[in-house]
């Protein structure tokens, strides 16, 4: 992708980049910085899964907003309204509604989000949580000018029953600036055409190869290591004879919202 007029970075970003969650009527809503952990990957062996630093960059991308009680939700297979019913926990008040009908489940957020001119917000599922049965649905939000509410809604993807607990994250947010899309133009090249990222790339995957051969052969030192961190550490091999890149992140630290 070649990007036009747009810096890569900018020392000034977090100067423009706010995010105003305004409460509703009184509302409370919970929001938290979205987490690296997730049960699945607990449950790998030897968490292997946390070896992947594009899932824990992605897994901690934004925040997530949490379910304020627990309840039960079954669709029939019908498309009407009627056909999701709702049971709340005895003492509490369901978060969830169906709205649109055709086994769609829709969240109300009681929250007025604005963000700077320059930024929009995406809405999706909690990133990396599949939920068995139902399916979130995303959308892009106008933010930096909309004075209007948005619905977070999950798809059923069968007739069945799903289960939400209280704290569970039903819906992720993120900022995009996504305006400047329209400044991008998409270009494919032969992977020779640049002679340098070829370089780079047959470097890398002889050495992925040689070492899963180590693995495969049950090399002791390969086996200790257990897995390559070039990505993860923000590296090349030593034979690319190039310094390594600057601002790599591998670890995201959101900051927690203020009331204000």
């Amino acid at each position: 992708l070649h990007q036009v007029g747009v810096p890569r970075r900018s020392s000034d970003l977090s100067q423009i980049m706010k995010l105003f969650a305004h409460l509703i009527d009184g509302h409370q809503v919970d929001i938290r910085p979205a987490p690296v952990e997730r049960d699945w990957m607990e449950a790998t062996d030897n968490r292997f899964a946390y070896r992947c630093l594009p899932l824990n960059i992605a897994n901690a991308y934004g925040w997530e907003v949490l379910c304020n009680a627990s309840f039960l939700a079954m669709w029939t297979g019908g498309s009407g309204i009627d056909a999701i019913l709702i049971e709340p926990e005895p003492g509490t008040i369901v978060p969830a509604v169906s709205h649109f009908g055709h086994g769609i489940l829709t969240f109300h957020i009681p929250c007025l989000f604005r963000t700077e001119p320059v930024s929009e917000l995406m809405v999706q599922g909690p990133i990396n949580r599949p939920k068995d049965g139902i399916a979130a649905l995303s959308g892009i939000i106008e933010t930096d000018w909309s004075p209007y509410s948005f619905t977070m809604n999950w798809m059923f993807t069968r007739p069945g029953r799903v289960r939400f607990e209280k704290g569970e994250p039903f819906c992720f947010i993120t900022l995009l600036q996504d305006k400047t899309l329209h400044e991008i133009q998409p270009v494919i090249r032969q992977l020779d055409s640049n002679p340098e990222l070829r370089h780079q790339y047959d470097v890398w995957e002889k050495h992925r190869s040689e070492f899963n051969q180590k693995i495969f052969r049950g090399d002791p030192e390969a086996t200790k290591a257990a897995w390559q961190r070039y990505y993860f550490k923000g590296e090349f091999p030593e034979e690319v004879n190039a310094p390594n890149p600057e601002g790599h992140v591998n670890k995201r630290r959101l900051k927690s919202p203020k009331f204000r």
